[in-house]
């Protein structure tokens, strides 16, 4: 799979990342906000709106469908949901479940039979998601906490992702470059597991917790593991001055991962102010990513399933899937 991945994504264009899930999920009529589950309350409560979620991400062109894991993780679904430690493990192995059932689906309704059509990336948001107090957005958690102990948290969100079948771990968001050093080493506990590392950034030199980007990258590059390290959920006009930054410390073997949001404003009372003029769109700014080796390009929060159509239009037209490309081998 590792040899393949890396081959499709190199020559054959980029890998279309789905977008913003929950985006999708209350376009559908769910409401998520001030959840300290999010969309991950709606593996125990309603997947069916999961599966409708990825599918629309499908038909709009995606290769690679995003668990509704992001904020999952054992402990909060002991702690929210009142379920067991196993209840909870099955819970985030569902995630990696409902998208590859919904991608079967989309086989059979839309693809000739027996073809792969997609890739599952398990989502792992980081420890202050968990949080749900806005930490995640500027990684201060990780002064008070070891290596050991962000290792000790991620563990068994991982170890679910891996053992229920994703293709590839989107270790996604990350705002903090002590959490990033914990998941590159976590990561050789799961040998057989590839992933991603994407983080969170401020602007357009450092990630959120102030450290500079070329240092994120750098710790990425100590990974065999990892087949791309990049940026989501910041505004696509910051994209590029990031990606120029580290360019000379990106490993042979590795790729950039770029899904930024919208560009509108996120306010921790009043949501996303849509009311402000958002930056230059993905689909436009996509092409420049391509060239600078971005090889998996999606979007994240208020990105939707026509977004991603017009972002696949404009990077690959009609051409085929390169994730279908896949199974032929």
């Amino acid at each position: 799979m590792a040899s393949h991945l890396r081959h499709y994504m190199t020559d054959n264009g980029p890998l279309i990342l789905d977008g913003g899930l929950a985006t999708q999920l209350e376009a559908q009529g769910c409401h998520l906000q001030g959840d300290p589950l999010w969309s991950a309350r709606l593996l125990h409560t309603n997947p069916q709106a999961i599966r409708d979620a990825h599918y629309r991400f499908l038909l709009s062109g995606a290769d690679v469908v995003t668990t509704a894991t992001y904020q999952a993780s054992v402990t909060g679904f002991i702690n929210h949901l009142n379920v067991s430690s196993e209840s909870a493990r099955e819970l985030l192995m569902s995630g990696v479940h409902l998208a590859k059932e919904t991608i079967e689906k989309f086989v059979v309704d839309s693809r000739p039979a027996g073809q792969s059509c997609a890739l599952v990336a398990g989502s792992v948001g980081p420890y202050g998601a968990f949080l749900h107090d806005g930490s995640e957005y500027t990684g201060v958690y990780a002064a008070n906490m070891s290596i050991e102990e962000l290792k000790a948290w991620h563990r068994p969100q991982i170890s679910c992702l891996a053992a229920a079948g994703a293709d590839l771990i989107a270790l996604e968001t990350m705002p903090s470059i002590k959490e990033a050093e914990a998941l590159v080493e976590l990561l050789r506990e799961f040998p057989n597991s590839k992933a991603w590392l994407s983080f969170s950034c401020k602007d357009g030199r450092c990630i959120s917790d102030g450290s500079p980007f070329t240092d994120a990258v750098q710790i990425a590059s100590r990974s065999m593991q990892l087949v791309a390290v990049g940026v989501n959920c910041c505004s696509p006009a910051v994209v590029e001055p990031l990606l120029d930054s580290a360019r000379s410390l990106l490993s042979p073997n590795m790729s950039w991962v770029v899904y930024p949001n919208s560009g509108e404003e996120w306010d921790s009372e009043q949501g996303w102010l849509t009311s402000g003029k958002r930056s230059a769109s993905i689909p436009e700014l996509s092409q420049s990513w391509m060239k600078k080796g971005a090889a998996l390009i999606g979007g994240c929060c208020r990105i939707s399933p026509a977004d991603i159509a017009e972002l696949r239009q404009k990077l690959k037209g009609s051409c085929p899937s390169p994730a279908s490309a896949m199974s032929e081998d």
